[in-house]
């Protein structure tokens, strides 16, 4: 795996850019219109991205479609840390359609206890929990 970063203006906007060619610009807060998204959030849109494929898939191979799958994440750090990483992660998994609630239970479970490698490794530094939602109903 492999990235490339190029400063693209006189500030903090940057152009990433992996083996494949798709293209993030990574910003930072302080400028009055940030273009990108800062590195720290761009942790967390991996591990819910990470955890969501898993989630996906793990479902596909039980032969179950999702209609619908949302993920809400907060990343909570320690103010006025330096430096400021996340202490803890909250995951909100808002998902739609006709699986069994256990067998939604069980795919977020396993990505998020085993398979997601983003999470594995943020659950070195910060605490991860979850909570689960499907059809409107509470599962986790």
């Amino acid at each position: 795996m492999k990235i490339s970063l190029k400063r693209i203006n006189e500030n903090y906007l940057f152009e990433t850019v992996n083996e494949r060619g798709n293209i993030v610009l990574l910003d930072n807060k302080t400028d009055d219109e940030p273009k990108g998204s800062s590195p720290m959030d761009l942790i967390l849109r991996g591990i819910a991205g990470c955890s969501s494929i898993d989630v996906v898939m793990i479902l596909r191979k039980q032969n179950h479609e999702l209609d619908d799958l949302r993920v809400e994440v907060d990343g909570y750090r320690e103010d006025g840390a330096i430096p400021n990483v996340f202490k803890k992660i909250q995951l909100d998994f808002i998902l739609e359609g006709d699986v069994p609630p256990a067998k939604v239970e069980r795919a977020v479970k396993l990505s998020m206890d085993k398979y997601c490698s983003v999470s594995k490794m943020l659950e070195k530094a910060a605490e991860i929990s979850y909570s689960i939602t499907l059809n409107g109903e509470g599962v986790l």
